[in-house]
């Protein structure tokens, strides 16, 4: 790993003042099933209800049942899940890969949690450092719903692709159709910057997505604006 990934790994433990720290590291000699995993991976609260923390191993039989309670609505829009009896060693295999993503530098998944619950997920999709840019994806079960825990944790990674690792452009890539989804984007003064036809296979369709960009430049100007 480069010092650059090195330091990312430390900032990443969230440099906020109410982070736990503690971060993951291999051996020279194992691979990444072997990753020793240190005691407090970090977890940021939000509010008294609300917290975001790193997924992790032991988070698997709640994020598979989660996933399995929700899989019409998740689906809805989330190409990804293919399986509604979804396998437990699937669900650890995509918080394996989500760490290893997170150890290389190039974006991770967080857990979204509400009052002790198991929510959601919200993401970097991945971390263009030659081009300073990221894309942010989320959702949630269907009963978290409404209580606006996908609108704060985007601010928290908004905040964080900006003044901490230094981006310049953040994404939200969103279908057409997804009326929830855009509004979000919307009511973070995202700007809509266009459509990409047929984009994506979404099961058994091609998908139309409306591309919406936030600026550094424009995020700290709203903000210092309120």
């Amino acid at each position: 790993m480069d010092v650059r990934a090195k330091q990312i790994l430390f900032k990443m433990v969230f440099g906020f003042p109410n982070v736990a720290r503690g971060w993951f590291r291999p051996t020279s000699s194992q691979p990444f099933d072997s990753y020793q995993m240190m005691p407090a991976m970090f977890s940021y609260k939000i509010d008294e209800d609300t917290k975001l923390s790193l997924f992790e191993l032991r988070h698997a039989e709640k994020l598979n049942a989660l996933l399995t309670q929700n899989y019409e609505h998740i689906r809805e829009w989330s190409a990804w899940l293919k399986d509604k009896e979804r396998h437990i060693e699937n669900t650890q295999e995509f918080i394996k890969r989500n760490l290893k993503q997170f150890a290389e530098n190039n974006g991770f998944g967080i857990c979204i949690w509400y009052k002790g619950e198991m929510a959601g997920q919200i993401e970097y999709n991945y971390l263009d450092w030659t081009n300073r840019k990221t894309e942010i994806g989320y959702w949630l079960g269907e009963s978290f719903q409404g209580k606006g825990l996908v609108t704060k944790s985007c601010r928290v990674l908004i905040d964080y692709a900006f003044n901490s690792l230094k981006l310049n452009r953040v994404e939200m890539h969103c279908g057409v159709e997804n009326k929830k989804s855009r509004k979000i984007a919307e009511k973070l003064g995202f700007r809509e910057e266009g459509v990409i036809r047929q984009s994506g296979w979404l099961h058994d369709h091609f998908v139309d997505y409306v591309i919406y960009g936030m600026l550094s430049s424009e995020w700290k100007d709203k903000n210092q604006s309120k």
